[in-house]
């Protein structure tokens, strides 16, 4: 297997933007980013993933002062340490520091009252994927880390106020059909109850091309491992590249007014099917496919696979729960403004409920999930009661149960 120019493949087959998406609106504010980042002190949680450490690439480039990343993936910040290191053209300040913990620990909030104050707080720390509602344990280690730790966060941030907060959100969390969505819906209703206290702002975006965990990232690992690729052939999604994703989340955060939610402006027809972009992966590393009929039948094919074979693939119709087979940004009811970016709508007018109502509903949440009488969809209807959107897709499997 040709070992291909992932970012070049990305640029050409499936962005298909020779330049990212962004740049004229960072050109645009370029000094107004720098008087906000320069010399500034940030704090960014979550930081060793896809998102957050694009993130932190592009808020190097206006040269903060200090730099510290939280993270519970300490391979991730041991890499994302070498990245940043090994490369001759970033700026890394001399104050960086990278701390495997995770952001609702006590030894967290010991860190950053002693190390801060932080001028400008990220939180990228999320359960992103969809097969993460296997269950009522799978569902509750999801809100929690979603919903409880961020409200948490928010109410040490009431009191150690940085210049500016951004939580990330995802497009899933428009008319959500999965838990994931619901939770991320449920996390900006959150901070939107803070954003008269706190200068904060979230965005939504598309699925990251490659991005760590992602189906595509997970054709490189097949590959090495000999075992046969398995792909929805009627899921398509928006996408932006992984410099993309940091970009959208920089300028949002240091450019948007508190409670407001960013998204890219992607027309529907740049959504791409996976199906599509599969075959355009194997053509780039000039290898041919076998479509299979089966699992099975993928499974078997690669136990003999040679080196010039062609490779087993299983193309399959989407059955399992919180799939959507497209994506969207926002809704009717929501009020938007496509006119001040190039690159970037805004959503102006999301729903801003009392932090009182925002502890009530969390309360609830948790005496279900402590009640022990309590199952998977004892959950979801209690989200369904909250979000009124949140129409659930179950069809009783996971992700989990497929390749």
């Amino acid at each position: 297997m040709n070992l291909i120019d992932i970012p070049n493949f990305i640029n050409t087959h499936i962005t298909k933007r020779s330049e990212s998406l962004f740049q004229s609106d960072i050109e645009n504010n370029k000094e107004l980013l720098s008087q906000k980042i320069a010399r500034k002190s940030v704090l960014v949680i979550g930081g060793a993933g896809t998102i957050g450490s694009s993130y932190i690439k592009a808020i190097l480039k206006f040269k903060p002062g200090k730099l510290y990343v939280v993270d519970t993936n300490e391979n991730g910040l041991t890499e994302l340490t070498r990245q940043l290191r090994s490369d001759a053209n970033m700026f890394v300040p001399d104050d960086f520091r990278t701390y495997p913990m995770n952001f609702g620990d006590p030894v967290f909030k010991k860190m950053f009252l002693a190390e801060g104050p932080f001028h400008i707080v990220a939180n990228f720390a999320a359960h992103k994927h969809v097969r993460s509602e296997k269950d009522k344990y799978s569902i509750e280690a999801m809100i929690d880390n979603n919903v409880f730790k961020a409200k948490e966060f928010l109410d040490l941030l009431v009191d150690h106020k940085p210049e500016h907060f951004f939580c990330v959100s995802t497009d899933k969390a428009a008319n959500p059909v999965n838990v994931m969505g619901a939770s991320k819906k449920l996390m900006e209703e959150v901070i939107m109850a803070y954003s008269k206290d706190l200068q904060i702002t979230t965005a939504r975006f598309a699925n990251v091309a490659f991005s760590n965990g992602s189906l595509l990232a997970g054709y490189i690992e097949r590959l090495f491992q000999n075992q046969p690729i398995s792909c929805p052939s009627d899921v398509q999604r928006f996408f932006v590249s992984p410099e993309e994703s940091g970009q959208i989340c920089m300028l949002a955060c240091m450019l948007g007014n508190s409670g407001e939610i960013f998204f890219p402006k992607l027309a529907a027809e740049e959504m791409a099917y996976f199906k599509d972009i599969t075959i355009d992966f194997f053509k780039a590393s000039n290898r041919p496919i076998v479509e299979c009929k089966s699992e099975e039948e993928a499974k078997q094919k690669a136990l003999s696979l040679k080196e010039n074979d062609p490779y087993p693939v299983y193309f399959f119709d989407t059955d399992t729960s919180g799939e959507k087979l497209y994506e969207e940004f926002f809704t009717d009811k929501d009020v938007v403004d496509q006119e001040t970016y190039s690159s970037l709508g805004v959503i102006k007018n999301a729903r801003r409920l009392p932090q009182t109502e925002i502890d009530k509903i969390i309360l609830e949440l948790k005496d279900l999930m402590d009640s022990g009488n309590h199952d998977k969809s004892a959950i979801v209807g209690m989200l369904q009661q909250h979000i009124p959107d949140f129409a659930h897709i179950e069809t009783g499997k996971s992700l989990d149960q497929k390749m």
